[in-house]
């Protein structure tokens, strides 16, 4: 191939302008008509430029999304994993419990890797040990944590000022001014047990403990604690356990303990077997607390003749508390603290309210403010009368009494 079949079109022109240059036939006209053909040339060049410069980076970008594509169909057709906890190390061998089965297997550890008994561990099918999951708390027990303090104080609790101060000194107490027990010499409550009616605060009083000691308030209930797998259940327990120890000071509330903590039976099958289980765990735990942590525990019930002896003893919860439906005076302090920032109207009465709310707890108390209020919002008034306060009364009511008939199966 000849050297000019190589040269660029501008080349050709510079050439052809200096041939014409030697031979002295080369006119204005000519020069000019061959700058002007160089110059679009030139343009020209550059177009296919941008066009290679593009189409040099959709090829990366495509090689990219190729890239990517091979992973995931790389990691959509690798087997799955397992956790499993680690039980035993011993010269290079783990002995891990595979969770869900509970199927225990040896498994030789790989050397980059640094395994000790209680870590969770990720296997394969052949229980090969790939990764160690760092984070040993389960994230169900994690999201049992509040990080926001609740934002409740004394003041918005009302008619139970006896249960306040028992849980006061039980609690808030020995987390901010533990000298006060050191100086006498006495060990503080490990854990309070409240009992009540539905709707009488027992919630309420706990969150106000955990915002005036400005502890992490960790709240579950007792039938999260009711797992479906075996062993699940024990170790959720442990690790909401462990986690009120290392997030201390801090208050584990446990409500509706009944859930898990009714008294032990079996009917042979694996359910009751589990619940029994998990209830152990939890006796354990609360027997490993030292009353001198900066943990403390409060559990709520509606049926405390449901629970375990075993549960009741002292040195688990050492104070169990009533918390009982509001006298007249409470309620009359409830329905102040509620409509403390409704605009009123002067006929409204507290002292006959409180007088007609006989039996009617806290949380009813509540309900009737609110709906004395939504009466005023659907008329577009301005202020909650003491006809509204009447109406959600009657409306409160009748619906309670509703709920509470017995119902026949057949018309």
């Amino acid at each position: 191939m000849s050297n000019s079949s190589a040269e660029s079109p501008i080349d050709n022109i510079s050439s052809k302008i200096r041939t014409q240059i030697e031979s002295d036939t080369l006119d204005e006209k000519d020069v000019e008509s061959l700058l002007k053909e160089i110059e679009l040339l030139k343009i020209d060049n550059e177009k296919m430029r941008a066009k290679l410069v593009e189409s040099s980076m959709l090829a990366n970008n495509y090689l990219e999304e190729t890239n990517k594509l091979k992973k995931q169909i790389e990691q959509l057709t690798n087997p799955p994993l397992f956790i499993a906890t680690v039980m035993e190390v011993d010269n290079g061998l783990a002995l891990i419990r595979q969770h869900g089965n509970n199927q225990e297997v040896m498994t030789r550890i790989p050397d980059n890797f640094d395994v000790e008994p209680g870590m969770r561990v990720c296997v394969n099918a052949a229980f090969s040990i790939i990764s160690i999951i760092s984070k040993a708390a389960d994230v169900r027990a994690q999201v049992m944590e509040l990080i926001n303090s609740p934002g409740i104080d004394y003041d918005m609790i009302g008619g139970l000022d006896d249960v306040l101060k028992e849980v006061i000194e039980s609690v808030e107490l020995p987390l901010i001014e533990p000298e006060l027990f050191e100086k006498i010499g006495i060990e503080p409550p490990t854990g309070v047990l409240m009992h009540g009616a539905p709707g009488t605060g027992k919630t309420l009083i706990a969150k106000a403990v955990a915002s005036r000691a400005n502890a992490t308030f960790i709240r579950m209930s007792g039938s999260d604690l009711v797992q479906k797998f075996v062993g699940e259940g024990a170790r959720l327990v442990k690790d909401v356990f462990q986690m009120a120890r290392d997030k201390s000071p801090s208050i584990l509330f446990i409500d509706e303990i009944d859930a898990v903590g009714g008294m032990r039976t079996h009917d042979g099958t694996t359910g009751s077997a589990e619940v029994n289980r998990t209830m152990l765990q939890l006796l354990a735990e609360m027997d490993g607390f030292d009353a001198t942590n900066n943990v403390k525990i409060i559990a709520a019930t509606n049926r405390i003749d449901l629970l375990d002896p075993a549960l009741l003893r002292p040195g688990r919860f050492d104070r169990v508390i009533e918390v009982p439906l509001p006298d007249e005076k409470g309620r009359n302090d409830i329905f102040k603290i509620h409509t403390r920032r409704m605009s009123l109207a002067d006929d409204v009465n507290f002292e006959k309210l409180a007088r007609m709310t006989k039996d009617l707890s806290g949380a009813d108390i509540n309900i009737i403010a609110k709906e004395a209020g939504m009466f005023v919002l659907r008329r577009r008034g301005e202020h909650v009368t003491m006809n509204d306060l009447m109406d959600a009364y009657e409306k409160v009511v009748s619906e309670e009494g509703e709920a509470n008939t017995p119902h026949s199966m057949f018309v």
